[in-house]
């Protein structure tokens, strides 16, 4: 499953009319249905248990945040009272999509989007839009974390300056490529993050298990010159060494002229390996070609 969160589209999103000037809304937890509620157990679970042993430790500590009093989908008041306690953070619900200025500077402010709708049992493994599985149990969870928790803050801070630079589809690139599809070592064993990969089932098996995709070590230069899927499973995954080398690298980076200098770098392809790379896993990308053939 691929779940695309920016805009980046020539023509301006329309608001809502239920919307308020920051394009939240009301959650309206008590509409939810038996059916939709079933959903979120059901996908939770099948999550819960096979991301044991896959998944950094950090987003199993995280999940304690998710065992509400409640059964089902999230109450986002009760979820961001936990999360204020622990890292100054909450969740609001938005309509979808929202203009790329306001997702960041919700993000500067603390406040994490989510879809207040959840998918339906055709939906159950790939959607294009994030829905509130994917925006709570595949985010949520780390922005428990005071590391990462800095580094979303400090992601949307750079958003926002991004704008002034048009450089917005290169800095989407590291959200992507961290955030949404990110890897860490830790302990000398490869484990998920990325809430794209952990919302997923079948992502979550590919990118670890299989031969196909590329794994390279993070890089930030790097990872802002390549291109990404939407469609389908990644086949080039980038690897973190720590959460704080994460953040390091972003708060310590001048990405003004890092914009200037990536204007004239070449964009690569999803399956690129350069000579450069710190090669973890060199795929075979014989999944993709399957499907392209």
């Amino acid at each position: 499953m691929a779940c695309e969160r920016f805009n980046m589209k020539e023509t301006p999103l329309d608001r809502p009319a239920d919307a308020s000037a920051d394009w939240t809304i009301p959650q309206n937890w008590a509409a939810y249905t038996p059916q939709e509620h079933a959903m979120w157990d059901h996908l939770f679970a099948r999550q819960a248990t096979m991301l044991r042993g896959r998944v950094s430790p950090t987003f199993l500590e995280g999940l304690d945040v998710l065992r509400l009093s409640k059964p089902g989908i999230p109450d986002f008041e009760e979820l961001s009272e936990r999360l204020q306690k622990a890292t100054g953070w909450s969740v609001v619900a938005v309509p979808g999509l929202v203009p790329d200025d306001v997702f960041f500077d919700h993000l500067a402010n603390r406040r994490f989007v989510a879809g207040n709708f959840i998918r339906t049992p055709e939906q159950i493994d790939y959607l294009q839009e994030p829905d509130i599985f994917h925006d709570v149990f595949g985010h949520v969870p780390l922005l428990a974390n005071p590391v990462f928790a800095d580094y979303m803050q400090a992601y949307g801070e750079g958003g926002l300056r991004s704008l002034k630079y048009g450089a917005l589809h290169k800095l989407a690139r590291l959200y992507w490529y961290t955030v949404e599809f990110g890897l860490i070592r830790e302990d000398g064993d490869l484990r998920l993050y990325g809430a794209g990969i952990v919302s997923s089932y079948g992502e979550s098996i590919f990118a670890l298990d299989d031969p196909s995709p590329n794994r390279i070590g993070f890089d930030l230069k790097r990872v802002m010159r390549t291109n990404y899927r939407i469609d389908d499973y990644q086949q080039t995954y980038f690897v973190i060494d720590s959460y704080e080398d994460l953040l390091r690298q972003t708060l310590e980076t001048d990405f003004a002229p890092l914009y200037a200098e990536l204007e004239t770098a070449e964009d690569l392809a999803t399956d690129t390996v350069l000579a450069s790379d710190m090669i973890v896993t060199r795929g075979t990308q014989t999944y993709a070609q399957s499907k392209a053939s």
